[in-house]
């Protein structure tokens, strides 16, 4: 058996971070100390990461950089496989860790070299614990309505990070562990066989 990983969530999921790195407008945020983290990160991301002429080896190393800078993407990838986690040999997840970051910054890549124009807004910050805050925005796009996306942006010891990204309600994190759930079910249970599957999204595309 050969399990697929939702392409449609995942590409919700990265087309929510990408949407909001490669299309922030430079402006002051109001919603405090989390909103300028998101709004910074927005704003360095349209500098670096959308002009056209950039290869597609120098893109990925510039989205890796700014990926690890500002997303906790140990505390995103562990959360995404849930209780399999605990079941995993440490070699197993340094293996998925690797691939899980892979997988997000190709395809950060790719849709990067996709800018077409769209604008995000920072809105106002909401407490939600006592490290983190979510972070309102809003996606104006060309030619549809405004996308709402919320960050959840954790403290730890002074140093900012985003754990979650949730797409008009919908935790994207959710969603993956959901996705990653089912496809180590359909699989017998086992690890190796998420492990498997993100072997195969990062594989080149036969021409």
């Amino acid at each position: 058996m050969t399990a697929i990983i939702s392409r449609r969530t995942f590409n919700t999921f990265v087309g929510a971070l990408m949407l909001a790195f490669a299309f922030a407008q430079p402006a002051a945020a109001a919603g405090g100390p989390a909103a300028d983290f998101v709004q910074r990160m927005g704003d360095k991301a349209l500098g670096s990461l959308t002009a056209k002429e950039l290869g597609t080896k120098e893109r990925e190393t510039r989205v890796r950089s700014l990926l690890n800078s500002n997303f906790d993407v140990q505390t995103i990838g562990k959360f995404a496989m849930g209780t399999y986690w605990k079941e995993a040999t440490g070699a197993q997840r340094s293996e998925y860790m690797r691939l899980f970051e892979d997988m997000i910054v190709k395809t950060y890549a790719q849709r990067f070299s996709e800018y077409s124009g769209q604008s995000f807004k920072v809105g106002d910050s909401v407490k939600a614990s006592e490290k983190d805050t979510v972070v309102n925005s809003e996606i104006v796009q060309k030619d549809g309505p405004p996308v709402a996306v919320q960050w959840r942006v954790r403290n730890s010891g002074g140093s900012m990070k985003i754990i979650d990204v949730i797409v008009e309600g919908v935790s994207m994190s959710v969603t993956q562990r959901s996705d990653f759930a089912a496809v180590i079910q359909g699989g017998g249970g086992k690890v190796d066989v998420l492990i498997k599957s993100l072997k195969e999204r990062a594989a080149p595309k036969k021409k």
